[in-house]
């Protein structure tokens, strides 16, 4: 008791007391907790530990400020109490501050070093942290207080297996496995730990090891995965050079003939690959025919063949393997072979199969074969034939095949659906929407349906309208469908509305919903703490393994890339134009659209701070639960977003995890340049140039940047000492001294003149090296000559940047695209596309004979009530 400092040693009443406050806390007993705590700090107000704990309480009623004020004067209170900085660790963890956590828990360790709970929780914030050295030295510590525990060996195992030792990894099973007896048959938990043990081995390389354990542990029914016996065995059979290797591959695709992983196993053990061009592609391709031989139901190795095949052995193949999905109505098949469409000849080849399959379907002509054939194998002929079509470009073709099918058939949803999307690859945004209600209608209660018809109303711009389709099957006592999604972590809806509000030019509510994807993917990492020992007690070690490699690379996600490179150009926007973040607030400059969903907003967020009070209310009726409030968004359109002080920053901190994941991604390299040539980072800038120029020397945004860094550099009037001439040689290598802006742009079009984008690119160059307004748009409308590749997205572009230079041949430049894209109505003036707007809503065009029993804002049925989009 000496070195206990007198202000914490308690009376014995009062110590009572603090050990029920404890207990109170962990049953969550809150009220009766905080009364508790007000009991002792009566009589002992500078009470270090207790203060600490009523900290704790508050913060789980609800009154987090206050707690957490409270735990701060408990902490400086006590400074040598292991209760405070423990409590202190856990408030920083409840705000998923982990390395604040972190150092709180390495203070209390310091006045109690074997606390197991202390300990327990710094090894999942060392892990969640990737501090892998530490985290070493705390499952060692646990080891030695508990010994007979065998989590603590597993979990000891797996801290070296992630730090990279896996020699004392291997060590560390081998003595806990000694000590094991009387092990139970069928033994989960140990199934899983010789799972491990065998990958363990097999990852050091010593495959002969692995294969006796595994042998030894599956003959005595000590592991019970059947599949992973069978598909561990395979593989490492395979390193060995194994003659067993083929059996063991050929018993696993017996075992699932529809696994690709199994077929591309077994032609690895043999040294044949799926290259088509290679040379082991015939011996390849005689090993699946004879699969498909004998195992004639599995489409696999048929569908793996068709990849391998070439010239007239491919036609004998894919002819069978259209004919089949096409009889059967297998809507799924063009998706399922349109892998094959980077061959040309194997494009020509489908065509023909698929017109001579129209044709034979076709009750135009009856014919013996004919009368065998079900009249929906030619419906389905048709729905593939204009898919093909829409994905070579001939949308034209689609829509005049698709208007034949729905006068066949025009109740089959499927085929609206696929007119949706030709219309919208035309450039008819409305058209598609409108295509894909038209199928909504025929199944008022399928959620895909209703999905796709919200989906294409948001590429339309039509962001109230779909949220009123997406109402139908979120929760009812959301504050609004889109609140729901959010909550339901839907990447689709969250991506589509965000880019819907960016193409009307609300850049507020886009940055908001971009931001809101970075938010679920810090809730992806997040989430794996309670991971950190779950899948220890449970044993789950290979899953848990695999789940941190994932994590380790979640950002690589294409919604996190797409949503950081739109967000970075917004806040980079900003920082050039600060005027677009003032006028979001000036409510008398906001469209239509934009106050109606401001307003909807408002609602949202006063129902929201509602619920919230209701929460807290019910939290302080009941003993036994702590409810929070719910969190008050106080930035519902996005506006406080728009206008942070510090632009820059927020979007070097969204690109900086694609440095490694996204390395290879021009579109990346290019805004971190722009980040960070405005940050002055100049030498990252240089850097993200040099490795954007390996990937495409010839890329149109590369070649305004070259440009741009050339002019940044020689307009610095001190370059830092050190860096100056690294910049200036950097500069040098990207676009040499010696040859003027004028010439390297001019010789830039003379190689590009065919491509639109590299067209727009010179043009935007043209405007930095300040050259009239006319000559910039006589090289614009050269991308409208026949011989450029033009398509709809870079016209839109070459349009808007038109608008930006204030150029008097805005509208030419509309019309002749409207003249050259006719399907198109993206280029029309406002008030018909106004129209367009409204035919888009209209009833549909084909409804079934019971439509009258599928209104339009027909309510789900109870069973329906899982969440929309996922």
């Amino acid at each position: 008791m000496s070195d206990i400092p007198a202000a914490r040693v308690l009376p014995s009443k009062e110590s009572t007391l603090f050990k029920e406050l404890l207990t109170l806390y962990e049953t969550r007993q809150l009220k009766k907790g905080l009364k508790t705590a007000d009991l002792i700090l009566k009589k002992f107000p500078k009470h270090g530990e207790t203060t600490c704990m009523k900290g704790l309480v508050l913060t789980h009623m609800g009154r987090r400020e206050e707690g957490v004020d409270l735990v701060r004067k408990g902490v400086q209170l006590d400074l040598s109490s292991h209760i405070c900085w423990h409590v202190y660790g856990l408030i920083h963890k409840g705000e998923k501050n982990y390395k604040e956590a972190l150092k709180c828990y390495t203070q209390a360790l310091r006045y109690d070093k074997e606390n197991l709970n202390i300990l327990r929780d710094a090894a999942q914030l060392q892990t969640q942290l990737r501090i892998y050295d530490g985290l070493v030295e705390t499952r060692h510590t646990l080891l030695k207080i508990r010994p007979a525990m065998r989590q603590h060996w597993i979990a000891l195992a797996v801290a070296y297996h992630l730090n990279g030792n896996l020699q004392e990894a291997k060590q560390v099973l081998d003595l806990y496995e000694a000590t094991l007896k009387n092990v139970p048959d069928r033994d989960v938990e140990h199934s899983e730990t010789m799972l491990y043990h065998v990958r363990l081995l097999e990852e050091l390389g010593e495959f002969t090891e692995a294969l006796a354990m595994l042998d030894v542990n599956a003959k005595s029914r000590a592991i019970v995965d059947r599949t992973a016996i069978m598909e561990i065995r395979a593989r490492l059979l395979t390193k060995l050079g194994s003659d067993e290797a083929e059996h063991a591959w050929r018993v696993l695709v017996e075992h699932n003939a529809e696994s690709y992983e199994y077929y591309q196993g077994y032609l690895s053990n043999l040294g044949l690959t799926l290259d088509a061009a290679g040379p082991t592609a015939p011996q390849s391709l005689a090993v699946l025919q004879e699969f498909s031989t004998q195992i004639p139901r599995a489409t696999a190795p048929r569908r793996l063949a068709l990849t391998i095949a070439s010239g007239e052995q491919f036609r004998e193949l894919v002819k069978p393997y259209l004919l089949s999905g096409l009889k059967k109505g297998v809507p799924s098949l063009f998706s399922d072979i349109k892998g094959l469409y980077h061959d040309q000849a194997k494009q020509q080849i489908i065509e023909e199969v698929a017109l001579d399959a129209r044709d034979q379907f076709s009750f135009a002509e009856p014919s013996s074969s004919a009368a065998e054939v079900e009249p929906t194998s030619y419906l389905w002929t048709l729905y593939f034939l204009a898919q093909h079509h829409s994905s070579l470009g001939r949308h034209a073709q689609a829509l005049e095949i698709l208007d034949a099918a729905l006068a066949h058939t025009p109740t089959l949803p499927e085929l609206h659906m696929i007119k949706g999307r030709v219309l919208k690859r035309a450039g008819d945004l409305y058209g598609g929407a409108r295509c894909q209600e038209d199928a909504r209608f025929l199944d008022g209660q399928d959620r895909f349906l209703n999905t796709k018809s919200a989906k294409y109303r948001l590429r339309a711009g039509m962001v109230e309208e779909a949220s009123a389709l997406l109402g139908l099957f979120t929760k009812k006592d959301a504050a609004t469908p889109g609140a729901d999604l959010e909550d339901m972590q839907s990447l689709l809806y969250l991506v589509e509305e965000a880019d819907a509000h960016k193409r009307n030019g609300d850049l507020g509510p886009a940055l908001k919903k971009y931001m809101a994807v970075n938010k679920v993917f810090d809730d992806f990492e997040d989430d794996q703490y309670d991971f950190h020992g779950y899948s220890l007690r449970k044993f789950t070690i290979s899953i848990y393994l695999n789940l941190l490699t994932w994590e380790d690379r979640v950002r690589s996600h294409p919604a996190y890339i797409k949503s950081a490179l739109a967000a970075s150009r917004i806040f980079v926007a900003v920082h050039d134009d600060p005027s677009i973040a003032t006028a979001a607030t000036a409510t008398g400059q906001l469209t239509g659209a934009q106050k109606k969903a401001k307003q909807k907003a408002k609602k949202a967020a006063q129902k929201a701070q509602e619920d919230a009070k209701k929460a807290a209310a019910q939290a302080n009726n009941n003993d036994d639960k702590g409810l929070e409030p719910a969190h008050k968004d106080d930035d519902p359109d996005g506006t406080k977003l728009l206008q942070c002080t510090d632009p820059l920053e927020r979007a070097a901190s969204l690109l900086k995890p694609l440095a490694t994941f996204a390395d290879k991604n021009i579109d990346v390299l290019i805004a971190t340049y722009d980040v960070a040539v405005r940050r002055k980072k100049y030498l990252q800038a240089s850097k993200a140039l040099a490795l954007a120029a390996a990937l495409d020397t010839e890329h149109p945004e590369l070649h305004i940047r070259r440009v741009e860094f050339r002019q940044t550099v020689s307009s610095l009037a001190e370059p830092p000492q050190v860096l100056g001439p690294i910049l200036t040689e950097s500069s040098a290598k990207l676009l040499p001294d010696e040859v003027s802006l004028e010439t390297f742009n001019s010789q830039y079009l003379q190689r590009h003149s065919a491509s639109a984008p590299a067209i727009l690119a010179v043009a935007k160059v043209l405007v930095k090296l300040q050259t009239p307004r006319e000559q910039v748009e006589e090289t614009l409308f050269t991308a409208l000559d026949g011989s450029a590749s033009l398509d709809i997205k870079t016209a839109l572009a070459i349009l808007a940047f038109l608008r930006t230079i204030q150029s008097p041949r805005e509208d030419e430049f509309r019309t002749q695209s409207g003249e050259k894209f006719e399907l198109s109505t993206v280029f029309k003036p406002a008030a018909e596309l106004a129209e367009l707007r409204q035919l888009a809503l209209k009833a549909p065009q084909a409804v079934p004979d019971n439509a009258e029993e599928i209104p339009e804002d027909a309510v789900p049925p109870a069973s329906a009530s899982k969440p929309l989009v996922k």
